[in-house]
């Protein structure tokens, strides 16, 4: 159906854990999201000639219920290594959605998108 359209959009949610951060008892979730990552590089090649563009969105910590449960203490610990200082809504994984599904994003493909707040970029805590 993509190879049909116009223009298809394929857009992945990995994560910042793997391609960029790891953490202890985390190795089989890193590789899963490096694989994602691994996957959209080839496939934009592959897909490139049906003017089908594939890209990866790579979140840090997002507000979702999942991370609420890790409890307020790693909330609190999260925040301070974001240097914005806050954590990311899920709003700001959608507005990252919409820029690489719309006609702006036409020249965009095989590309991982950090939507972390610089979270990845500090050397140490």
């Amino acid at each position: 159906m993509l190879k049909k359209s116009s223009a298809g959009r394929i857009i992945l949610i990995s994560s910042i854990t793997g391609p960029h951060t790891g953490f202890d008892e985390s190795s089989l979730y890193g590789a899963t999201k490096s694989a994602q990552t691994g996957f959209a590089h080839s496939a934009s090649v592959e897909l490139a000639q049906h003017k089908i563009t594939i890209n990866s969105i790579l979140p840090g910590n997002i507000v979702t219920p999942g991370l609420i449960a890790m409890g307020g203490e790693y909330l609190d610990d999260m925040t301070k290594t974001v240097p914005l200082k806050r954590l990311g809504q899920p709003e700001d994984i959608g507005n990252a959605v919409l820029y690489l599904a719309s006609d702006e994003a036409s020249f965009v493909t095989g590309q991982d998108i950090v939507v972390d707040g610089g979270q990845i970029r500090p050397e140490s805590l």
